[in-house]
């Protein structure tokens, strides 16, 4: 009987310090919410490194790749891997400069694939994941607050996602994603700003001026 009852309240502890892990961890996922949706706007300069010790790739075999990106809203302009994403609200307009050509399709990025896009970084966690506190991290002298984020789907393409929180200013940091196959893609916002000077045309896309350019219009 006695062994019962300390098994049971073994569970029980257990499941007090997950809850009790789970809550502080959404509160810091919702002061970021709060505290970076309040901005006007916001400019991201990002790098992004991939590592697989499966495949016997080591982040930082590679050089990163760097990346920005401007949000207001539901609104974005993204330079990403050689292409600019412009996203009014409705429309994405994908500008490939390399090929010039420009592909159009009604909504924004697609996440099916299982990847974290940069335009998701403030969004993803909202839905879909349970939370739990991670490790408190010293890196270049900020004390960075992780949060992992465990996918609700037993099927997802993502295993883990731990998000590093600046416990100082409330923002994303760093960003971890584990996808099933073992790699892992790693965002580390290099620059931030706030409430930046934007005219009005700078999430429109200009078809003139692109046709101008002989870009070809999917």
């Amino acid at each position: 009987m006695k062994k019962v009852f300390f098994v049971v309240a073994f569970l029980l502890m257990n499941t007090l310090t997950f809850s009790q892990s789970s809550e502080e961890a959404k509160k810091i996922l919702d002061e970021v919410s709060t505290k970076m949706g309040s901005y006007n706007n916001m400019y991201i300069g990002f790098s992004q490194t991939l590592s697989n010790e499966e495949a016997g790739i080591k982040e930082g075999d590679e050089p990163p790749i760097n990346g920005e990106i401007n949000l207001a809203g539901d609104k974005y302009n993204l330079n990403y891997l050689g292409n600019t994403f412009i996203y009014d609200g409705k429309k994405l307009y994908v500008i490939n400069t390399g090929e010039k050509e420009i592909s159009i399709t009604d909504g924004d990025l697609d996440g099916d694939d299982g990847f974290i896009y940069p335009s998701k970084l403030l969004t993803f966690y909202k839905e879909g994941y349970n939370f739990e506190m991670g490790k408190l991290v010293n890196m270049n002298g900020r004390k960075i607050q992780f949060v992992t984020l465990n996918p609700i789907d037993s099927n997802s393409d993502i295993v883990k996602v731990e998000l590093g929180v600046d416990a100082k200013t409330k923002h994303i940091y760093k960003l971890i994603q584990t996808g099933s196959n073992g790699a892992k893609t790693i965002f580390t916002i290099t620059k931030f700003k706030s409430n930046q000077p934007l005219s009005d045309s700078f999430f429109k896309f200009d078809r003139q001026k692109y046709l101008s350019q002989n870009y070809t219009i999917d």
